[in-house]
């Protein structure tokens, strides 16, 4: 709750939530209706939660069994508190690209049934499934008009990629775009982590050079701060929120 009063006084007009948060909150005895109606007072919206595992690289028995429960259960969870989509991440390792096509169709057919689309998102730190060529092969593969993808600049770099890979994707499929920093450092950048991204603006990438590329695009959709660092957590959310606000802003 103190989350989404977070971004609700710092002026966000969205929230990406977690399941995992909002997994605790019912195990606490509380509903998800209560979380609903926190957003409804602040007047967010819910693009979508964070996150579905497993569901590429499972063995088949473990997909069809828990695997595709508790993808159900997530996707549940995101219709209880409004969110059209929910995030659908990589494995770590090397990915059946066909596979992955086929159970993201299946995905979407889950999530139509529920009303929680999945969104196919790359992570830079993950050995196959890394950029933005080997996402789109996976979309290609599910060949699903229903089909969407996450963006992330941070990821974008941290797979290898330019900027100019945005190009590669038609805006309308373009869900949301995950905005964060890459900093100044001698660490080389296969060896950066989630914990080293920075405020927008306070790094090395061309971001406003990214939203110009998302908006030739013609991506419309939403542009959400995602930072993952402990010092960050660490200090107070509502100055952490606010600040995250403004540096965004200034870029847009």
């Amino acid at each position: 709750m103190d989350k989404i009063k977070a971004a609700g006084e710092a002026g966000y007009e969205a929230v990406e939530l977690w399941n995992d948060d909002l997994t605790s909150f019912e195990e606490s005895g509380r509903s998800l209706s209560e979380v609903r109606r926190a957003l409804d007072d602040y007047g967010l919206q819910v693009p979508d939660l964070v996150h579905l595992k497993d569901w590429m690289d499972a063995e088949e028995g473990a997909y069809r069994g828990d695997v595709l429960g508790e993808v159900r259960r997530r996707m549940e969870q995101g219709a209880a508190v409004g969110a059209s989509r929910i995030i659908a991440g990589p494995g770590p390792g090397q990915i059946d690209l066909n596979r992955a096509g086929d159970r993201f169709s299946e995905l979407i057919d889950l999530g139509k049934e529920i009303g929680c689309l999945p969104s196919l998102e790359f992570l830079g730190f993950v050995g196959h499934v890394n950029n933005v060529d080997v996402l789109m092969e996976i979309v290609n593969r599910a060949n699903r008009a229903e089909t969407t993808v996450v963006m992330d600049a941070y990821h974008i770099f941290r797979g290898g990629g330019k900027d100019e890979d945005i190009l590669k994707v038609p805006g309308e499929q373009v869900s949301i775009f995950h905005i964060d920093d890459a900093p100044q450092t001698d660490k080389p950048r296969e060896e950066l982590v989630d914990g080293d991204r920075v405020y927008p603006g306070d790094g090395i990438l061309n971001l406003k050079g990214m939203l110009e590329l998302l908006a030739q695009q013609g991506f419309s959709g939403p542009v959400s701060l995602e930072l993952f660092r402990q010092d960050l957590w660490e200090q107070d959310p509502f100055e952490v929120a606010r600040v995250g606000a403004e540096k965004v802003r200034a870029l847009i």
